[in-house]
């Protein structure tokens, strides 16, 4: 039987105690030996406050899963690829594209695994969706993806500054699954950002894309929908009307459901990361992350009302 991969959880923060901890704990390849954060702590195994003290201290554990924001977390992947220490980074993988190529070469170079995490793709449906739109010929997709920001992302100010995404945060989900769905690349043709006069990051978007071959494509974006909240992508095709509902965990054909169950995603991640890690292999791949750098570049920016907490 192989031993568990020794593993380091950086940064400490929602997602990490919503997520990460219950889907470590429950898998029995990785035993959880410290965390990093300046604020928080983990039970039961040996809390740092600075990263480079954990990777010198603590040269046997193996691994490490990034949770800090991205703007912070590629200077880390850095360091503990140039340690010799397998990475997991949390979507969004890195700021920029620039940083994301970066940290692949590296880990190329150093013989470790990297995997750059697409939660959304391993919802439960998405392995049946695209099961059942192989051979179809697909004539358009529509996501609409909006969620309130207060419910999600409470006094975490960091999602409005430079590098912090904004509303393409949790839209850059929408994309993950979009691009896993598509045997072709995802090509913007325009975008409309709406960013409030007191931020820098949008709090809605909407994009116009296609493939190459000509499918057409659009996004819908917004951070302001309060009671329920939609996540949804609907695929016609010449086969009937696919819809992913709630993120990917319900599938339904011509409205009728096909496949719903409970969320295991970030359990998916964490067997998915054994298995490269296992292999010696790595999974990088950052196709959302240009779609949404691409939406920047060619956006029409929309200033509107302030955003208050």
């Amino acid at each position: 039987m192989t031993d568990p991969i020794s593993l380091a959880l950086v940064g400490v923060g929602k997602i990490a105690r919503d997520q990460h901890i219950p889907s470590i704990a429950g898998n029995d390849a990785f035993r959880l030996e410290a965390a990093v954060s300046r604020h928080g702590r983990v039970d039961d195994v040996e809390n740092f406050t600075d990263f480079d003290e954990f990777l010198k201290a603590r040269p046997d554990v193996k691994a490490v899963s990034l949770c800090t924001p991205p703007e912070v977390r590629f200077d880390m992947a850095v360091k503990a690829i140039e340690a010799g220490r397998h990475v997991l980074l949390e979507k969004p993988p890195a700021a920029t594209i620039g940083e994301a190529e970066a940290l692949s070469a590296l880990a190329r170079t150093r013989g470790v695994t990297l995997f750059a995490t697409w939660h959304s793709r391993f919802a439960v449906c998405v392995a049946p969706a695209t099961t059942w739109l192989a051979g179809k010929a697909l004539q358009s997709i529509e996501i609409i993806w909006k969620e309130d920001v207060r419910r999600w992302h409470p006094g975490q100010d960091w999602i409005w500054e430079a590098g912090g995404f904004g509303v393409f945060d949790p839209g850059i989900n929408a994309l993950s699954i979009l691009t896993a769905l598509l045997s072709e690349p995802v090509i913007v043709r325009s975008a409309k950002l709406e960013i409030p006069e007191n931020r820098r990051q949008p709090i809605a978007a909407s994009l116009a894309m296609r493939t190459p071959s000509g499918l057409p494509m659009t996004a819908d974006f917004d951070w302001r929908q309060e009671g329920p909240q939609t996540w949804d992508i609907t695929v016609k095709t010449d086969g009937g009307t696919l819809t992913l509902s709630k993120g990917g965990s319900e599938m339904y054909i011509d409205g009728q459901p096909q496949q719903t169950d409970t969320d295991r995603e970030y359990a998916g991640i964490y067997a998915r990361f054994a298995e490269l890690v296992h292999a010696g292999q790595s999974d990088a791949d950052f196709q959302p992350l240009r779609v949404v750098a691409d939406a920047f570049l060619c956006g029409e920016t929309i200033k509107t009302d302030a955003f208050h907490e």
